[in-house]
């Protein structure tokens, strides 16, 4: 750090961090971060959507949570958004989490084919 433009800089980042942790959005997304998650790639996908996020000020807080209950299915995100609706992502990995957040966050679309729903209707085949 150089200046106070740097120390200003740092702060508004440090700020959009914690904005997307705390309530105020139309969208919660939480990602599972118990170990089966974390061994599935869990935390890259946390990372990248933090950071996406940050960058596209899209209208959602992250947050991380323990274990799910599906641990077949990590990584596993889940979008809630203030009408009580519930979407569960599987097998998400780094770039599902940019096309979860561009379609479902950005344009309201839940992308269908990366739900549970759709997994689990993938299994028999």
């Amino acid at each position: 750090m150089k200046s106070l433009e740097d120390l200003k800089k740092l702060r508004e980042q440090a700020l959009k961090k914690v904005e997307m942790r705390e309530g105020g959005k139309d969208y919660r997304v939480v990602v599972g971060m118990a170990t089966c998650g974390i061994a599935a790639g869990a935390r890259p996908v946390l990372n990248k959507l933090v950071e996406e996020t940050a960058n596209n000020n899209y209208n959602c807080t992250i947050t991380q949570t323990g274990c799910i209950g599906m641990c077949v299915y990590e990584p596993i995100v889940e979008v809630f958004d203030k009408n009580e609706g519930h979407t569960t992502y599987v097998h998400v990995d780094p770039d599902k989490a940019i096309k979860i957040l561009e379609e479902h966050i950005g344009k309201g679309n839940i992308v269908e084919e990366y739900t549970v729903e759709a997994a689990r209707k993938n299994e028999g085949k």
